[in-house]
C-alpha cells in the first residue's frame, strides 16, 4: 500500500534538491503534489517530470500575498491540503555574523523562516479540516552550530524551536508538526556552499568524513524520512526533531 495515497501535499522549494527528491517520493507514494518554487524554469521542468499528479505554483514564499495566492490555487485544484513540507531555503552567505549584511540577513530569514509562518498562516484552516501534518526541513547546524554560517544557523535553530511550538499549538486540532535535520546532503545549494569555502577542493572529503556512516548522501535519504513523518505510520509522532545525519553529531572519532 502506498503511504500517501490520495493525500494532497504542498512542498515549498520543491523544484530542486531535497524538495524535488521529496516531491518525487510523494508522487511515488500516491500523493497529489503542489510544488511551490520561485525558479520558474526549474519548476516547469520538475512538474513535467513528475507527471499528472503534480501542480506547479510559481511562488516567492518570503512574501505574504504570493503565499496566500498559492494556497488558494492548491485548494481550487484539489479542494484540500493534507500536508505541508516547508522545505524552501537558502544557505548563503557563508559568513560570521559581523560580516553578514542586513540585506543578506533579512533575505535568508525571510526565505528560511518567515516562509513557515506564511504557509501556516494561510493553510491552517485547511489543515484543521484534514487533521493534516507539517514537516519542516531544518538542519543539524540548528542543533550543534557551525562556524562561518551565522545567519543560516540562526534560521535553522529558529525553525527547530518553532516546530516544537507549532506542535503544541496545533496538537488539539489533530495536526502533527515535525522537522528533519540533515547534516550534509548533495544538492545544488550544498554545492554552492562548497565553492564558497576556503578549500573547495577538499570539501568533498570533509563532507564524507563528518558522517559516521562514511559518506555524504543524496537527497533520497531525506525524502524517505519525510514520507514516513507525513504518513499514518507516524500518527503519534509530533514535535520530533529527526536527525538524518549519518551520525555526524555523535562525537569524537578517529
Amino acid at each position: 500500500m502506498m503511504e500517501l495515497q490520495d493525500k494532497v501535499v504542498m512542498v515549498t522549494g520543491g523544484a530542486q534538491g531535497i524538495g524535488r527528491e521529496c516531491a518525487v517520493a510523494f508522487i511515488r507514494e500516491g500523493a497529489n503534489v503542489a510544488v511551490l518554487d520561485a525558479d520558474a524554469e526549474a519548476l516547469k521542468q520538475t512538474v513535467a517530470d513528475l507527471g499528472g499528479n503534480a501542480l506547479a505554483v510559481h511562488c516567492d514564499v518570503s512574501r505574504d500575498e504570493p503565499v496566500k495566492e498559492a494556497v488558494a490555487a492548491v485548494l481550487r485544484k484539489y479542494g484540500r491540503i493534507d500536508a505541508i513540507h516547508n522545505n524552501a531555503g537558502i544557505a548563503s552567505p557563508s559568513l560570521p555574523l559581523h560580516e553578514t549584511s542586513e540585506e543578506e540577513w533579512d533575505r535568508l530569514m525571510s526565505i528560511n523562516l518567515k516562509s513557515v509562518y506564511l504557509t501556516t498562516r494561510h493553510a491552517i484552516a485547511a489543515l484543521k479540516s484534514s487533521k493534516g501534518s507539517i514537516v519542516n526541513t531544518a538542519s543539524m547546524v540548528g542543533l550543534i552550530g557551525q562556524s562561518n554560517h551565522a545567519a543560516y544557523v540562526a534560521s535553522k535553530g529558529g525553525m527547530i524551536a518553532l516546530t516544537k511550538a507549532m506542535a503544541l499549538d496545533y496538537a488539539p486540532f489533530g495536526i502533527r508538526v515535525n522537522a528533519v535535520c540533515p547534516a550534509g546532503v548533495w544538492t545544488p545549494m550544498l554545492r554552492q556552499w562548497a565553492v564558497e569555502q576556503p578549500d573547495p577542493a577538499g570539501i568533498e572529503s570533509y563532507l564524507n568524513e563528518i558522517h559516521a556512516l562514511g559518506h555524504c548522501p543524496e537527497a533520497d535519504v531525506v525524502a524517505d524520512a519525510v514520507v514516513f513523518l507525513l504518513s499514518n505510520k507516524a500518527r503519534f509522532i509530533t514535535g520530533c526533531i529527526l536527525p538524518i545525519s549519518g551520525g555526524a553529531e555523535l562525537g569524537y572519532r578517529k
